[in-house]
């Protein structure tokens, strides 16, 4: 069987997409702004979103609440068009709040779709779909 090798560019996003999850689950938002472009879209599971500081907004008001969260994310699959590109990659996240009626757990199994620029601070995501296909466990962990 062949492989490919990964090159320094695919590399460079699939990092993006890591360095989103860590982002996150150590509620250090304002390291997103090393992920998306300032004027970045997203459409993370059926909310718009217009620019970076909403996107941090969107992503602000559920992680707030929990005790802890897990994002993992895997099956990366990046295309490189020259200063353009797009990745996609299915995601698991670990929701939890300790003591919540019904149970502490929420799991959520999707993908991120992204379409990515290169800057000069090197590759941006330029808009993002996350979509969840299935979840487990009390969706009243993130206030549903």
């Amino acid at each position: 069987m062949y492989v490919e090798a990964v090159s320094s560019d695919e590399q460079a996003i699939i990092g993006l997409a890591i360095a989103y999850t860590w982002a996150l689950d150590t509620k250090r938002l304002a390291d997103l702004a090393d992920v998306f472009a300032p004027d970045a879209t997203a459409d993370l599971n059926g909310v718009h979103c217009d620019g970076l500081e909403a996107i941090i907004a969107r992503i602000e008001r559920p992680l707030s609440t929990l005790d802890a969260t897990q994002h993992l994310v895997g099956n990366h699959d990046v295309r490189v068009d020259g200063d353009a590109a797009t990745h996609r990659c299915h995601l698991q996240s670990q929701h939890v709040k300790r003591g919540t009626p019904g149970g502490d757990n929420f799991l959520i199994g999707g993908r991120y779709e992204d379409r990515l620029a290169r800057t000069a601070d090197g590759w941006r995501i330029t808009h993002r779909t996350m979509t969840a296909v299935w979840t487990e466990g009390n969706p009243a962990v993130i206030g549903r």
